[in-house]
């Protein structure tokens, strides 16, 4: 069976539009607080997961984009940082199973800095037009679970309210994006749905029809 990934990349690029078109009027409308520029990679070190359709999309992307010495290069910063991303999640678990406080341990994952396998030595993004959704809202006000997250670097002033991003939203679509690709190709494994990966996982791995779970009569 050969995977039509092209109707589920449109709604995701669907949605990855209406995030830039969100980005741009709040910066527009707050460009006072918006201190987003060329260099700043504030955000490039932040710890954040991808849906399913979303690592398929960039996994793609990379392996079009990216080629030769330049794709080694990644791979192997890929590498490195998923056994340190493999590491802090360990050590979450860990004090999880101990009793810890989860909202104290989600908050700490928050804080964690991770530098993208994307973020080259000249502190520009080597895969910028095809960057996650998370990537797209960073400078401006967002959301997780009714709490409010904005870039230290930003001028927004904490107590004053401002147009804010619910990302519980955006990952719900994701989600549904996610769902009906799983469906569509009929796997057996349906807890791919589910499945939530960092950056650096997405770019190593190989989503062909074995890991997707794709019976061959389909």
């Amino acid at each position: 069976m050969k995977i039509d990934f092209n109707p589920f990349f449109k709604k995701y690029e669907e949605l990855v539009k209406a995030a830039d078109d969100v980005f741009q009027r709040v910066s527009k409308e707050h460009s006072e607080c918006v201190k987003c520029e060329i260099k700043c990679s504030d955000c490039c070190h932040a710890l954040f997961d991808l849906t399913l359709i979303e690592a398929i999309y960039i996994n793609q992307k990379f392996k079009e984009k990216i080629k030769g010495n330049s794709k080694r290069v990644i791979i192997d910063k890929a590498n490195d940082i998923d056994r340190q991303i493999y590491k802090i999640k360990r050590k979450a678990h860990k004090e999880l199973e101990a009793g810890a406080d989860e909202n104290e341990i989600l908050t700490r994952l928050a804080q964690e800095r991770v530098r993208c396998p994307f973020l080259n030595d000249k502190d520009s993004c080597d895969l910028y037009e095809n960057r996650p959704i998370t990537c797209r809202f960073y400078g401006i006000p967002t959301a997780i679970g009714g709490v409010g997250y904005t870039c230290g670097k930003s001028g927004f002033i904490e107590g004053v309210k401002y147009p804010t991003v619910n990302l519980d939203i955006i990952h719900s679509r994701l989600q549904q994006i996610s769902a009906d690709f799983v469906k569509e190709i009929r796997t057996e494994y349906i807890k791919l749905v589910d499945l939530l990966v960092p950056l650096s996982m997405a770019i190593l791995t190989v989503y062909d029809e074995e890991y997707l779970g794709i019976k061959e009569d389909s």
